[in-house]
């Protein structure tokens, strides 16, 4: 068996992290690992595309699927959005041999950490404070001052959970960030 088949990779932060950059990053750097889309009830925000960079489902799909046990994890994140990990986004890369890795929040990395033990590398990605969240958040732009304000206020209890995680990597410097998370990665791939 290959290595990296079952198993999974979480990288999971309080929005405005970086844990985008950092997985994107990897997907062009290391082999042996692919991108589980996950599925959300909420619109697309500036360039997002559906089937790219989440599958935007309406709230009835979305609570169908859940009807239809198609999530290993999902969760109402902000009252009436919701989000989870399609069944068949993960098995789709390990037919392929490949391990899956998740953009995902901190109570969906932890409950995938739950369900998979050691199969999975579970990677807490933390910004220096939570005034250079409030910052990165801003300067995104693709939010409205009231959602930065609800990130902000959920991202306080988020960094508290970060020793639920395998690691935490500090992203303060994005290289070194880069560095670390592409040495804890393929350590884990090669077990």
């Amino acid at each position: 068996m290959n290595t990296s088949q079952g198993k999974l990779i979480i990288f999971s932060a309080p929005s405005g992290s970086g844990k985008s950059t950092l997985v994107q990053y990897l997907l062009k750097e290391v082999q042996g690992f692919d991108f589980s889309i996950s599925a959300t009830s909420r619109a697309p925000r500036g360039s997002e595309k559906h089937g790219v960079d989440y599958y935007f489902l309406s709230t009835e799909v979305f609570q169908q699927r859940v009807a239809d046990e198609a999530f290993l994890e999902w969760e109402e994140v902000y009252p009436g959005i919701c989000y989870g990990t399609l069944k068949n986004e993960v098995e789709k890369s390990w037919e392929t041999g490949n391990a899956v890795g998740f953009d995902i929040d901190v109570v969906g990395g932890k409950n995938l950490k739950a369900l998979y033990g050691e199969r999975a590398l579970a990677l807490f990605i933390q910004a220096p404070s939570i005034e250079e969240l409030e910052r990165r958040l801003i300067t995104r732009g693709t939010d409205s001052s009231d959602k930065i304000k609800q990130r902000i206020e959920k991202a306080s209890w988020e960094m508290e959970q970060a020793a639920f995680f395998d690691h935490t990597i500090i992203n303060d410097d994005l290289d070194r960030a880069k560095v670390e998370a592409k040495k804890l990665l393929i350590e884990f791939l090669a077990q």
